[in-house]
């Protein structure tokens, strides 16, 4: 990571916090994604060379910790206290962006996906029922570029969810 070369608590903080991606990153792991195709679920445009660079760059900096899985290849990225603290300035942010945002409403940015990524990370899973539940949500006012996507489902079990669109 580039620094600011300032002696500044704040400067200091934005080298670890403020490059491209990270705070998406941040939000990913605190979201509970911890397996890097997960956390790239929620991040649909970053490139995977990218991603893996923010996430070695957050372990170095001792915001993230890793380990391999214990079955088949990858890791498994936990945050760290450090990555626990970030969690109320990334709400913060978030209340910002609701309040002064000025393209949270552009068509382009909706990405069914990933809302539906964000919803199934909202799920109690301990709290289903032992069988599967399937959700269907109808998006009518979606706009037109994106009416094949108008339909999806939420597959839900108490070891996990998926999503099909």
């Amino acid at each position: 990571m580039k620094g600011y070369g300032q002696f500044c608590p704040i400067a200091m903080a934005c080298e670890t916090f403020a490059e491209r991606w990270t705070p998406l990153i941040l939000r990913e792991l605190l979201a509970g994604s911890r397996r890097f195709n997960e956390i790239r679920q929620g991040l649909p445009l970053i490139s995977r060379t990218l991603l893996g660079q923010r996430l070695r760059e957050l372990e170095a900096a001792g915001v993230v910790q890793s380990q391999p899985l214990a079955r088949g290849r990858g890791r498994e990225y936990r945050p760290t206290p450090a990555a626990e603290e970030f969690r109320g300035v990334l709400e913060r942010l978030g209340e910002w962006g609701q309040r002064w945002a000025t393209a949270q409403f552009d068509p382009d940015n909706l990405d069914l996906m990933l809302l539906m990524w964000n919803v199934r990370r909202r799920i109690a899973f301990d709290r289903l029922p032992g069988r599967r539940i399937v959700v269907r949500f109808d998006f009518r006012a979606f706009p037109s570029r994106c009416r094949s996507f108008r339909t999806s489902w939420l597959i839900l079990e108490r070891s996990g969810s998926d999503v099909c669109l």
